[in-house]
């Protein structure tokens, strides 16, 4: 087996810096007892100033007034990192997130799959960027093993056990990450690298320092098994974000959305599934407000997603301030993508029918589109019923004369001296058993601007016409 470490240097940075509009504007996350608060990490352009974690806040605040301030939450970094397990999913069956801040993944049975491991490495790395994560990445036959190269040098691998023992046994014993602080005492007792431990008889080490050092060195070089909790992913996505100010507009509230609609993707493409309701949830001071968005279809694309939460959202009245957002999506049905064929002629700017169909109805409201069914009746306002969902299988419309593409929804008096019958008349007698008797004569009339008509008269009669339609 061949082991890949994705070691999170920020991650508990990079998942509040990942939401900002903004990343490089001077940020410090804070931690502490309210007496003594001191600084847990810093970006780039707050570590350029002068900041650095371990600062205490009044010495950061006097040194770089305008700083942006973020309380650390040390929850929230176990759920980011529960989240980068379920991506790192999507590339490995065999997933341990035990490790705080690191990952490791069994990537030899991808090597057919992906391909090579430089191949798999650029993939790794490229999705982390998109998503907004540093990190440091190391390869070796034990996890252990990875998850002390890859804090020594990033990219740095290595496939063969012999190398690999040979490369460790040079490992500073302050940098092998030994349990409890068994790296510091060895260094104090002279002993600098790890092939001068190894050297050391077992049981003086066991009396010294414990049964857990040599089970550790054991498991580090693969001379036993490394038993990993490995990673199961959740039926279910739930993702909260806590804005920094109080917003009161649509706007604001885009940017955060777009990454959790990212996010939401991200675990729909490791579990192959897609979604088809999900709830958007604005939180307020004491109260909530819940925007729910229903497809027909069960979707993952990331753009149609969005544009349909988008839609929702800007249709939801802002009455008091959002502090934060929260994306909950209960049920991920399996995605089922629709076929196309292998030759599409559709042109590069059109939308296919189903997100178009979405798309409209996120901006127009769920009751203004839906599709259309025949039914028996004669009378032609009853001879169509609404369907919702693509569930139902529409049956093919009876046999009838022509009929308009445009019918007015009553009919009314058609007014024009200069009428031309084209056709008819069709005779309509129907209705009489549900109290809504209809007895008409319809034609197809011409009227004096070469329009096509559809308009009904008495039986026997060519008067007091009634428009009912337009041809197209």
């Amino acid at each position: 087996m061949l082991w890949a470490c994705i070691w999170l240097p920020q991650l508990a940075l990079d998942a509040v810096l990942r939401r900002l509009p903004d990343p490089a504007a001077p940020l410090a996350l804070v931690g502490g007892p309210a007496q003594l608060r001191v600084l847990h990490a810093v970006n780039e352009a707050a570590a350029a100033a002068g900041l650095r974690a371990g600062m205490r806040l009044a010495a950061a605040q006097a040194l770089l007034p305008d700083v942006a301030m973020v309380e650390h939450d040390p929850g929230a970094e176990q759920r980011w990192q529960r989240f980068l397990a379920a991506w790192a999913y999507r590339h490995s069956s065999l997933v341990g997130a035990e490790w705080p801040g690191c990952l490791v993944l069994e990537v030899r049975a991808s090597f057919g799959l992906i391909g090579p491991w430089p191949r798999i490495e650029a993939r790794l790395r490229g999705e982390l960027a998109a998503l907004g994560f540093s990190h440091r990445i190391a390869m070796a036959p034990t996890p252990r093993a990875a998850r002390v190269l890859a804090g020594l040098r990033d990219g740095l691998a290595v496939e063969q056990p012999a190398a690999m023992q040979a490369l460790l046994d040079r490992v500073p014993v302050r940098r092998a990450l030994l349990p409890d602080d068994a790296g510091e005492r060895l260094h104090r007792m002279g002993l600098h690298d790890l092939q001068g431990v190894r050297a050391l008889p077992p049981d003086s080490l066991r009396r010294r320092f414990g049964l857990s050092l040599l089970e550790h060195l054991a498991q580090l070089y693969g001379e036993a098994d490394d038993p990993l909790t490995y990673y199961v992913p959740p039926d279910h996505f739930d993702s909260r974000i806590e804005l920094e100010c109080e917003v009161e507009s649509h706007t604001a509230l885009l940017f955060p959305l777009r990454r959790m609609i990212g996010d939401l993707c991200t675990c729909l493409s490791i579990r192959d599934g897609g979604v088809q309701r999900f709830v958007l949830r604005l939180e307020h001071e004491e109260a909530h407000t819940d925007v729910e968005v229903g497809l027909l279809a069960a979707e993952r694309e990331p753009a149609l997603l969005f544009e349909l939460a988008r839609g929702r959202l800007e249709r939801v009245q802002l009455d008091r301030p959002v502090l934060a957002m929260r994306l909950l999506a209960r049920e991920l049905p399996p995605f089922v993508p629709a076929t196309r064929d292998l030759f599409d002629a559709r042109l590069q700017q059109a939308l296919p029918w189903p997100h178009l169909r979405e798309r409209l109805r996120a901006r127009l409201g769920d009751a203004a589109v839906h599709r259309i069914a025949p039914t028996g009746d004669p009378r032609p306002e009853r001879a169509w019923q609404r369907v919702d969902g693509d569930a139902l299988r529409i049956a093919q419309a009876p046999p009838r004369p022509p009929r308009p593409l445009w019918l007015l929804h009553r009919p009314m008096p058609l007014c024009d001296r200069h009428l031309v019958v084209v056709s008819g008349p069709e005779r309509l007698e129907s209705g009489w058993w549900d109290g809504a008797e209809a007895r008409r004569d319809y034609y197809v009339l011409e009227t004096s601007q070469g329009q096509r008509a559809w308009a009904f008269a008495p039986p026997g009669e060519q008067g007091g016409w009634m428009l009912h339609g337009w041809f197209a």
